[in-house]
């Protein structure tokens, strides 16, 4: 039996305190030896008896590590009696920083213990929970690489990092209120608030109604108690777009229906916001005039203390950013760009050297791709090149795939303006970085305008590799699944392979060829963007039938503008065509009144869904034909048919328009689910992969499963990345990967 041995384990083993973990292993099994980080590599020499039990125990790792090899060899090298952490070294690069994560429950109690070192310290971690990624600079993780560099340890702490009996053994984050970041109160132009605690004055201020940007984790928020949450919306801009709350724990079950699943996610290591049906869908409406709320739980001691001190359970916590710009991190910036909307700032002093926004999540899916969950590590075998994906244009992140992993980045946003891109820019070097990675090929979006299609185009011509451009539908499918299937890809808009704007589409095959059998009826988007914004538009483009124009002379139009527009659709001037699902239910909001302008993004398909809770929904006969080879369903033949309901609706009936909205939803998610059962009937797939934003829709993509279900198929939705865009950059490594291997 060996009782002596060098063991090589790789994997996420930086960052989760896998080299204290060893040394209370050591100790527990009377092991003698050393234990030292090597990039993504923990070197151990171990010498004992019981090397066998130490070695299973190594194996399975602490809770936040993943391990991908275990690798065991003999070895001549003198080992010393007693066991020691060494200093880190360098090695490999596959492994990856986890995320950052929620402060635990141990951490919690410190805080709040009378007489403790950690009472009342905002900082407080341990290696079980706290910072990660937005505080690495480079790895191996050590304090000396991150952005705690700069708070040397207190002999206090010094003796609590040296203790194998504490759990602040080698806790890279460890600090207290004699060595560690500390806080300031501000007003808005940056004069401190003297003779204060920090924490206990920002929450008195917080209930007396003021507005704060607080400097978290990952970046600024802008909190503020329910009853100021109209002066926040008017002041950022933004009058119908829902907020996110942070909701004081034991409280969310006053506010919101909350399952078990859904708990579990609240109280989880990742803390994300998770969308949750409202107990009375009217109810909080200046925070959310949706039948959902956002709701998280405090997920650092500074939130924690602050709702200590708070009289209101909960707080609106929502990015001090512009919607798809990237998170304001340095205080200085946020003293220049908040100044008109905070009242006063709570900051610290440590540098945030990745932002991290918060995650989001809907019926265990993915909507925003970020704190806890992302920088994420997905072992995948698609061959020896290294390859980058640099993402869509809206709700865009990163993929590096090097050495059989693929490593996503948190969610960047939309690549649509320079600040954004630079951040694109600045995650994919980091990235790099991190991970010692070489490109050999660069795989970017179909669209040849969008910035990141630039981006990739400069990185290829720059290092003299190869681009891949890949289709953005096929993308999503891509991240789903590489077995043969039928994929149902539905969304807001994709470049398609013809030149127009895709967005409800069915393909069969198996990735890398995956052809286009089915899609939504191509209808015209009058003024291109101007459509996605004015749904009224796309609702004529759809029917372009003077019941329409009656509807909109109704609603205010005048003549010359209802001629632009005839006129427009008529002549195919400076129109788009699209199939896209997002526009489809863009037009039905329109057509319902719900929507006439969408101010943030998917807004009118949001508020369409919340007009339809509670509905019931009628079973209308879908229409179908066959267009350049695809079956075509008919949005047309839906949108008639529920204009043809809502004028014979009485007038006055309360439910006519939930009803209709329902049965909007259902018919169309039925005629798509039908589109893919007679795809998978003709090439005999049994497999059908959904993807695309709007799968966050419940109605839509429950009535899909159903459908898919009931025809003996097997529907698979990832559920390990965004149905969104934020799967797209992960899908465009798995496309080019496999393209590059059937090349050789």
């Amino acid at each position: 039996m060996q009782k002596k041995g060098r063991i090589s384990v790789r994997g996420i083993v930086q960052g989760v305190g896998f080299r204290p973990f060893v040394y209370a292993r050591a100790c527990e099994f009377g092991i003698s030896g050393s234990v030292k980080n090597l990039g993504s590599e923990v070197e151990i020499y171990a010498r004992g008896e019981r090397f066998a039990d130490f070695l299973a125990a190594v194996s399975r790792g602490p809770p936040m590590s993943r391990i991908d090899s275990v690798n065991v060899t003999k070895t001549d090298a003198d080992i010393p009696d007693g066991f020691v952490i060494l200093k880190s070294g360098t090695g490999s690069f596959s492994g990856m920083i986890p995320p950052d994560i929620a402060i635990c429950d141990d951490c919690i109690a410190d805080i709040f213990t009378p007489g403790g070192r950690y009472e009342s310290y905002w900082a407080t971690s341990c290696v079980n929970c706290g910072p990660r990624y937005s505080i690495i600079r480079e790895i191996p993780y050590d304090r000396e690489r991150t952005s705690m560099d700069e708070f040397p340890p207190c002999p206090a702490c010094a003796g609590e990092y040296g203790d194998p009996h504490s759990r602040r053994h080698h806790a890279q984050t460890i600090a207290c209120r004699t060595c560690g970041p500390g806080l300031r109160l501000m007003d808005r132009v940056g004069n401190d608030i003297p003779g204060v605690d920090p924490v206990r004055e920002a929450a008195a201020l917080l209930d007396a109604g003021k507005i704060l940007a607080i400097r978290g984790v990952g970046g600024f928020h802008l909190g503020c108690i329910e009853e100021s949450s109209g002066e926040l919306k008017s002041r950022l801009g933004r009058i119908e777009q829902p907020f996110a709350v942070m909701v004081r724990p034991g409280f969310v079950d006053q506010i919101a229906l909350v399952s078990r699943e859904e708990r579990e996610l609240l109280e989880s290591p990742v803390h994300p916001i998770v969308v949750l049906e409202k107990r009375d869908h009217a109810s909080h409406s200046t925070i959310s005039n949706l039948h959902t709320i956002g709701c998280m739980l405090p997920y650092t001691g500074l939130h924690h203390l602050l709702f200590s001190h708070l009289v209101h359970p909960l707080l609106i916590m929502t990015s001090a950013n512009m919607p798809g710009y990237p998170m304001i991190t340095d205080t200085e910036v946020a003293l220049t760009k908040l100044a008109k909307d905070a009242d006063y700032f709570l900051v610290h002093n440590r540098i945030i050297q990745n932002r991290v926004d918060d995650s989001v999540v809907r019926d265990g899916y993915i909507l925003r791709f970020s704190r806890g969950i992302a920088p994420k590590r997905t072992a995948i075998d698609l061959g020896p090149h290294c390859i980058l994906g640099v993402g869509p244009e809206l709700n865009a992140n990163a993929t590096i795939y090097k050495g059989g992993f693929a490593i996503t980045s948190p969610h960047v946003g939309n690549v649509r303006n320079p600040a954004t891109l630079a951040y694109l820019q600045e995650t994919v070097a980091k990235l790099q970085r991190l991970l010692g990675a070489q490109y050999d090929a660069v795989a970017h979006d179909l669209h040849p305008q969008f910035l990141s299609t630039r981006f990739a185009k400069e990185i290829a011509e720059e290092r003299g590799i190869g681009l891949v451009p890949v289709q953005h539908h096929r993308a999503h499918i891509a991240a789903t699944t590489t077995e043969p299937c039928v994929g149902i890809a539905i969304d807001g808009v994709g470049y398609g392979d013809d030149g127009t704007v895709w967005g409800g589409e069915v393909f069969a095959g198996q990735v890398p060829d995956l052809t286009r059998v089915a899609n939504l009826e191509p209808v015209a988007m009058p003024g291109g963007d101007l459509a996605t914004r004015f749904p009224e538009r796309m609702l004529y483009g759809i029917l372009p039938e003077e019941a329409c124009l009656d509807i909109l002379r109704h609603r205010g139009w005048s003549e010359v503008e209802l001629g632009v527009l005839r006129k427009q659709v008529a002549t195919q001037f400076n129109v788009t065509m699209t199939s896209s699902t997002g526009r489809v239910l863009d037009a039905a909001a329109a057509l319902l009144g719900i929507c006439r302008e969408r101010t943030y993004d998917g807004e009118p398909a949001m508020k369409l869904e919340a007009a339809a809770a509670g509905g019931t929904a009628e079973t209308w006969e879908p229409v179908f034909s066959r267009a350049n080879g695809c079956e075509v369903l008919s949005t047309r033949a839906i949108l008639r048919t529920a204009h043809s309901r809502l004028s014979h609706a009485q007038e006055g009936e309360r439910n006519a328009v939930r009803n209709i909205a329902a049965s909007i939803q259902y018919n169309l998610a039925r005629g798509i689910a039908t589109l893919a059962i007679h795809a998978a009937e003709r090439d005999g797939i049994s497999l059908v992969a959904l993807s695309g934003g709007v799968v966050a829709n419940r109605a839509i993509r429950e009535t899909i499963r159903e459908e898919i279900t009931r025809a003996g198929l097997t529907l698979l939705i990832n559920d390990e990345y965004p149905p969104g865009d934020g799967c797209v950059s992960f899908g465009q490594c798995v496309w080019a990967g496999t393209l590059l291997k059937e090349w050789k």
